[in-house]
């Protein structure tokens, strides 16, 4: 395609300062199984191109799903004209600066293609482990899924940017649903969708699958004879795939600079963060350090480049507890006079690209997950996002999980049910005591992050360790 739309691009009659075509062509396969029969079989494909001009200061987008050259002309036609009503009421002018020519490639490492295994093939794998997750008549209900990604993307513009690149995505989802009487718990495999990665098919047939399936069932039928959660002030852990929440809502929403500038309040709500607090605001504590990095080969939203055409490189957002840098792309630093990172993205060929996070992870600490809990007195070891809830400026927050244990004493004692803890983003991450080290770290992701007008649905990544926090409000509660 990218012979094709240069072809185009150069045929383009417009009177614009800067032209940039974006191709995108994206297969999404998704198979599921529920209670051992099949739920789900379906392949969707889409395809077309986005039309970014640069008038008078100001951007216009048009997109077609064709691409004959009068289409997209069209399209163009409808950027330009969009550009100039913008112009009239233009807050910000930009440059070609925000649109610097780029070349390269990327492409996702992979190990098992996606056509290693049949469709049917798949269908019994699914099969299989809704039959594993039923450990006893105590699971009445078992769900197993499996979804894969394949995006090509083209990017050209009249400065002579060109870039390919080729992101192959894997998404799993297993969960056992386990009932006594009125009592109902439900676990899952890390959380709905958790297990998104970049790569091929051994993310799905991977070494240690089927532990994994026949745990979850076993807690969901312990869950059921558990003590609920205590309501207290304590120190809490949070396992990797309950911080991948946590480090999505306090921490990747609030310091996206198009939010901070007030481009996403009728959507989603603002930032507690100011401008000025960049450089400035102590976060959390010292032990707390947060890398934008699209560069590793497995994490969910890796990339080489952002949909403007910038480099993806690794960058702190917060080093030792110190902010430090946004999540905004070229204009948002430009409008803002704060650095930021290569992470404007759009979810499709039809929606203009945004300043959005991608993979956002905390760096690992020091210590193992045994000096951890050793550590600890009192506490609660919770694992796996269940619910959640904030405030429209990220400051209050009251999460729910699936799965916990209390320490006593320093050990991993009893189950508990129902665990829930609130408290308020900077004062949470002051509490942060104890980071795990690389043993204790875990990758996992989402494919289900939205915002925007009209909205985007986008992947993310999050890596984490297990950490520490003091002095938290827990509670129980829910069924």
């Amino acid at each position: 395609m990218l012979d094709e739309l240069s072809k185009i691009l150069a045929t383009l009659d417009l009177p614009a300062d800067w032209i940039g075509l974006r191709g995108v062509r994206e297969v999404t396969m998704t198979r599921s199984v529920r209670d051992s029969l099949p739920e789900q079989n379906s392949q969707s494909l889409t395809q077309g191109v986005m039309v970014e001009v640069l008038v008078n200061g100001q951007l216009g987008y048009g997109a077609t799903n064709s691409l004959q050259p009068a289409h997209l002309q069209r399209a163009a036609e409808q950027a330009y004209r969009s550009a100039i009503v913008a112009s009239h009421h233009a807050s910000h002018h930009v440059t070609l600066a925000d649109r610097p020519k780029v070349v390269g490639q990327y492409t996702s490492p992979f190990l098992k293609p996606f056509t290693a295994l049949t469709p049917g093939e798949i269908n019994e794998v699914l099969v299989k482990i809704c039959q594993t997750l039923k450990v006893s008549d105590q699971i009445v209900k078992t769900n197993a899924m499996v979804t894969t990604t394949e995006t090509e993307s083209w990017f050209l513009s009249s400065n002579g940017s060109e870039v390919y690149q080729k992101i192959l995505r894997l998404a799993t989802d297993y969960t056992a649903t386990a009932q006594e009487g009125t009592r109902t718990q439900q676990r899952s495999d890390n959380g709905w969708l958790a297990r998104s990665y970049q790569g091929g098919m051994e993310h799905f047939l991977s070494s240690d699958l089927w532990d994994r399936v026949k745990r979850i069932g076993e807690q969901a039928v312990q869950l059921l004879s558990a003590e609920d959660c205590p309501t207290t002030n304590t120190n809490l852990v949070l396992a990797p795939d309950q911080m991948l929440l946590q480090l999505h809502e306090s921490v990747g929403h609030p310091l996206e600079l198009d939010r901070i500038l007030g481009d996403e309040r009728n959507y989603a709500g603002g930032s507690f963060v100011k401008l000025s607090d960049f450089g400035h605001l102590a976060y959390g504590s010292p032990l707390m350090n947060i890398t934008f990095d699209p560069t590793l080969p497995e994490e969910y939203a890796s990339y080489g480049f952002d949909d403007t055409g910038v480099p993806a490189t690794r960058e702190y957002l917060i080093k030792d507890g110190q902010l430090v840098r946004g999540l905004g792309g070229l204009e948002s630093q430009t409008r803002s006079g704060v650095p930021g990172v290569a992470c404007v993205r759009a979810c499709s060929w039809n929606r203009p690209p945004i300043d959005r996070m991608a993979n956002l992870n905390l760096e690992p600490g020091t210590s193992t997950l045994e000096e951890i809990i050793a550590a600890v007195e009192q506490g609660v070891y919770m694992h796996t996002t269940r619910s959640w809830s904030i405030d429209d400026q990220r400051h209050k927050f009251q999460f729910g999980c699936e799965y916990a244990q209390l320490i006593e004493n320093g050990t991993l004692t009893k189950i508990l049910r129902n665990p829930n803890y609130r408290a308020t983003t900077l004062e949470f991450w002051h509490n942060l005591v104890q980071v795990g080290d690389r043993s204790t770290w875990q990758l996992f992701g989402s494919p289900v992050c939205g915002k925007g007008e009209p909205n985007q649905i986008m992947s993310v990544g999050h890596g984490s360790p297990v950490c520490a926090f003091a002095n938290v409000e827990i509670f129980g509660g829910g069924n």
